[in-house]
């Protein structure tokens, strides 16, 4: 029988790396094992894709030698960070470099860096269109994915995977619709009448494997990757269908976004100007036709919110978002 080629995946129990051991345990016949990397191999989450057939292998993101050992003998690794659990770019850097590092100290042919747009390229620090944050950054957990490339272009053979808004931050990170005085439920964000690209979090490990199946003429690539480019008029018309209950769209300023005052309001308004003021840019960067090759299960809207129909009926306030 011939051996097949593990794949390491950093939080594997989290929603990009979950979705990528997934992918690449419901082929059965393909070329690839997933190990599951994870700070808990005893959590419900590790338990789960050790009964699906995973090899599960412990490390953390703050101890590199434990990173060095789950990357052993792997052909590919997929690596991301976590910034909203700890909120510090610095943080986030290390993290970075410690998997690059790791990556290159194993020999790994493939890695799969999850990153997003250093958005200081696009606006500089003393534009006064966009507060700067932390004396540093614009928007923190999209700059510094951007800037710890410099890791991986040294450290490792790396394709660079630009994922987008997650949907499922309308469900647990309470961006969702709300009701408003009147009791109509209200879709407010600061993107006027521009597209806002998003992806299903499944679908970003599916798309991770699809990469590793097309293999070596992707390194050295960045790819960006969504589902679908709806406006927010257009979700609000999709989740009206869905739940039932009319949604209305409120197209705010990000200055007014800004100043919610929920956390991460102030980060969160600069990641939605830097989408909205270089829509046309943001948006090429991320083709629908080239995600669905990678992943011809791809979700759109309208499906995702229909398989999510009852999470969605759940209305929480504002809180911290996780994603892209």
């Amino acid at each position: 029988m011939t051996m097949k080629k593990t794949i390491a995946v950093v939080g594997a129990t989290g929603a990009q790396g979950g979705g990528l051991v997934r992918a690449i345990l419901a082929d059965r016949s393909g070329e690839f094992a997933a190990r599951a990397i994870t700070r808990d191999r005893n959590s419900e989450g590790a338990r789960r894709l050790a009964d699906l057939g995973a090899e599960v292998v412990e490390a953390d993101l703050d101890r590199p030698t434990s990173l060095a050992r789950a990357f052993r003998g792997a052909y590919g690794a997929y690596c991301v960070t976590f910034y909203w659990d700890h909120q510090s770019p610095d943080i986030e850097l290390g993290h970075a470099r410690a998997q690059a590092a790791a990556a290159r100290e194993e020999g790994v042919r493939h890695v799969i860096w999850s990153t997003l747009e250093d958005t200081r390229r696009c606006i500089s620090l003393d534009d006064p269109r966009m507060p700067t944050l932390m004396g540093r950054w614009k928007v923190p957990h999209l700059d510094a994915k951007g800037e710890a490339h410099r890791y991986f272009y040294l450290a490792a053979p790396t394709t660079f995977l630009r994922t987008s808004f997650y949907w499922e931050n309308f469900i647990h990170f309470g961006m969702g619709p709300k009701p408003d005085a009147s009791g109509q439920l209200v879709l407010t964000l600061p993107m006027g009448a521009k597209r806002l690209p998003g992806i299903a979090a499944e679908d970003i490990g599916r798309c991770a494997y699809g990469i590793f199946r097309v293999g070596p003429a992707l390194i050295g690539r960045v790819i960006g990757i969504s589902g679908e480019h709806p406006t927010g008029a257009e979700m609000a018309r999709v989740l009206t269908d869905v739940l039932g209950r009319p949604v209305r769209y409120n197209a705010v300023e990000p200055e007014t976004y800004r100043g919610l005052g929920f956390p991460g309001a102030e980060e969160l308004g600069n990641m939605f100007q830097f989408k909205h003021d270089f829509n046309e840019h943001y948006c090429r960067s991320r083709d629908l036709a080239f995600t669905r090759r990678l992943n011809p299960a791809l979700s759109n809207f309208r499906s995702w919110a229909e398989d999510n129909r009852a999470a969605l009926g759940n209305h929480t306030a504002p809180t911290v978002a996780a994603a892209a």
